[in-house]
């Protein structure tokens, strides 16, 4: 059968945990403040002693490049010792590493597990290897459930994805999904409620636990809202044969559907960002970024940050590698009814 190629970020998962222990809160300091080997410094001795939030946070800097040479192998070898002990994030990130290397195989496992808890490109991938019978077996009520959440989470190829599942899913098992991507949002919300840790016996500053790409500059993490599911699209007269959806790197032909205005990826370092508003308050920053990564596909893998200049407060988005990358990402957010300005830093 014909095989349609998507393709999903899988690397874009780059949140630093920090737990009660002293030392990995201090490494988490070192890390928002952009002093990477002292980050490595702290939370090393105790991923080898270890300690999950310290292996989980080394596997990121292997995975960024950040304080040591970037190792994918290393990342996976430390992830993958932080999810033997539990740790969630760890197990969603090695899941999503392995993918992406290839093993497609070994990956499947975590990234079921990461899909029931709510991880959108978990379930992108899940629900993408559900429709095509690929790794697991074929299941188009599950696969439509699960691609609709990561539709619904914001992930620009769900939405692709779940437009082509319309032509060939017949209507009452769209609706089966739709139903059951409602209890598996309730299930989500349960399991959060569920896993989360008791409060830290030294209080972390707010946001570090999710903190995007450190900046060269503290700035605060805004939280993101909940994106608006689509409506469901009108059935097929007559289902067709279903085409194969795959998850990895796309061939020449056909190409994948992209947006009109791409946005461009997040750079690990650039002079340049975007400058969203100037406000009196930091409250009203936070709502508009909260605001703007719910319109904004891809937004939100940039990282915020609230300036100070005398008493107003300046809404930025970076790092942006270049000049035209920034009026690309511009252009998206004046398309989403948003004053947008590039600014060389």
């Amino acid at each position: 059968m014909k095989r349609i190629w998507g393709t999903v970020a899988v690397g874009a998962m780059i949140g630093i945990a920090a737990p009660a222990m002293a030392d990995v809160k201090t490494g988490v300091d070192a890390w928002q403040q952009g002093d990477y080997a002292k980050a490595i410094g702290e939370w090393r001795p105790l991923a080898q002693n270890g300690d999950p939030d310290a292996q989980f946070n080394l596997g990121q800097a292997y995975k960024l490049g950040r304080g040591v040479q970037p190792d994918l192998n290393a990342a996976m070898d430390w992830y993958r010792k932080a999810a033997a002990q539990g740790h969630l994030r760890a197990e969603d990130n090695l899941g999503l590493l392995m993918f992406q290397q290839g093993d497609r195989a070994g990956a499947m496992p975590y990234l079921q597990r990461a899909s029931t808890r709510g991880e959108p490109r978990a379930q992108y991938i899940v629900g993408t290897a559900l429709f095509n019978g690929d790794l697991i077996g074929k299941d188009w009520v599950r696969a439509y459930a699960l691609m609709t959440r990561a539709s619904t989470s914001g992930l620009a190829q769900a939405t692709t994805s779940l437009e082509q599942m319309d032509k060939f899913i017949p209507e009452d098992q769209r609706k089966q999904g739709l139903a059951l991507a409602a209890t598996l949002e309730q299930s989500e919300k349960g399991g959060a409620l569920a896993s989360a840790s008791p409060a830290p016996v030294r209080p972390a500053p707010s946001g570090i636990r999710k903190t995007d790409l450190p900046p060269s500059t503290v700035a605060q993490p805004v939280a993101q809202p909940v994106v608006t599911p689509p409506a469901p699209k009108p059935a097929p007269v007559t289902p067709k044969p279903a085409p194969q959806i795959a998850v990895a790197k796309p061939k020449p032909t056909p190409p994948a559907p992209r947006p009109a205005i791409p946005v461009p990826a997040p750079a690990a370092s650039g002079g340049w960002r975007v400058q969203l508003g100037a406000f009196s308050e930091d409250g009203r920053a936070r709502a508009l970024w909260g605001q703007l990564t719910g319109k904004v596909s891809g937004l939100s893998a940039y990282q915020p940050y609230l300036v100070k200049a005398g008493a107003v407060t300046r809404l930025q988005a970076g790092p942006v590698a270049s000049s035209n990358d920034a009026s690309r990402l511009c252009s998206r957010i004046k398309a989403a009814g948003a004053d947008c300005i590039p600014k060389k830093m």
